[in-house]
């Protein structure tokens, strides 16, 4: 199933069902009305869906089967929000190892390129590593916890931040966690995946640049309003069985920009699931973004976003997010 939060003109948020190959919304907490002759609260919302666990699933395909017309709208017609929004928690993690390669030689010649003599300063950074590949990305997972707060939908525009410069995007996809659970062994952790969605993580890559060498995680690099954009819907995991040969692709104003593919992970969302719940209790609608794929961000080419952009991150199985950028007025 392909879950949605949407809302109607002068509406409250609702959870829904894309249907009709994505072009219709199923209401569902209004389809079970309509098919039951009650209401049923946990169509409240979709994290209230994802609380519910399996017998709210298995509802939500009878309501799907009954539905009829008076509670199907046309997608055109309504407002997508994030699947969740905003979720529980979110963490961001580093699975990709082609995007790390490319992004630190690319923010190496960036900091370069603010010294009196770049070439120098270059030679010197990559004499004494700074901006490498960390071991600990080999070693274990890395991840930081994102902004919960600045999470949007699907064509809501992003005003770019007044201290940035550098204006890019990630292409990401992620999932949503199931149920409260700690101390997941990795061979049991796919049990735990409820669902994915794509995932854009836009960056100010001047600020994260100058901040990283502080070793404290990315901050005004990636905390800005409305920086993290997901949808359009979330795709429940018995829907999307395999998620590591998914093909990822990003474009900028219809030209594409780079493309991936999921069976690159150098770390697989089993083993973050892993690591993270270690003493650590996570908790339904939690989510977890994969970090960028090898080719999947302006960075590594570097080519930045200007005022007006549209980018579209599309992942096979999953859908098309589309926003646009715009500078601060």
């Amino acid at each position: 199933m392909k879950l949605v939060t949407y809302q109607q003109s002068g509406g409250s948020m609702r959870a829904g069902a894309f249907v009709d190959d994505d072009t219709k919304i199923v209401d569902l907490a209004g389809a079970h009305a309509s098919a039951f002759g009650e209401d049923d609260p946990v169509f409240s919302s979709v994290l209230s869906i994802i609380e519910g666990g399996d017998a709210a699933l298995d509802r939500a395909y009878e309501v799907l089967k009954k539905a009829d017309g008076g509670a199907t709208l046309d997608r055109s017609s309504v407002k997508l929000h994030a699947p969740i929004q905003p979720p529980p928690q979110m963490r961001d993690c580093l699975c990709f190892e082609l995007h790390l390669k490319q992004s630190f030689a690319a923010a190496r010649r960036i900091r370069a390129g603010a010294a009196p003599d770049p070439e120098a300063a270059l030679a010197e950074m990559e004499r004494t590593g700074v901006l490498q590949i960390p071991q600990t990305f080999y070693d274990q997972p890395i991840y930081y916890k994102a902004n919960r707060f600045s999470v949007v939908g699907p064509d809501e525009d992003v005003v770019w931040p007044r201290y940035s410069k550098l204006m890019d995007f990630e292409l990401e996809f992620g999932f949503y966690f199931a149920r409260q659970a700690v101390d997941v062994p990795r061979e049991k952790a796919r049990d735990y995946i409820y669902g994915y969605t794509i995932f854009n993580d836009f960056s100010a890559r001047d600020a994260q640049t100058a901040e990283m060498g502080g070793q404290l995680g990315p901050a005004k690099g990636k905390d800005f309003d409305k920086g993290n954009a997901m949808g359009p819907c979330l795709v429940t995991a018995d829907e999307l069985k395999d998620p590591y040969n998914l093909t990822m692709i990003c474009r900028v104003n219809g030209e594409e920009w780079g493309r991936g593919n999921t069976s690159s992970m150098y770390w697989k969302f089993e083993d973050l699931i892993a690591h993270i719940s270690q003493s650590e209790t996570l908790y339904p609608g939690e989510f977890f973004g994969s970090g960028t794929v090898g080719n999947g961000c302006g960075l590594e080419r570097m080519k930045f976003l200007k005022h007006g952009d549209v980018v579209e991150l599309e992942v096979e199985g999953i859908g098309i997010l589309r926003n646009r950028v715009l500078t601060a007025a």
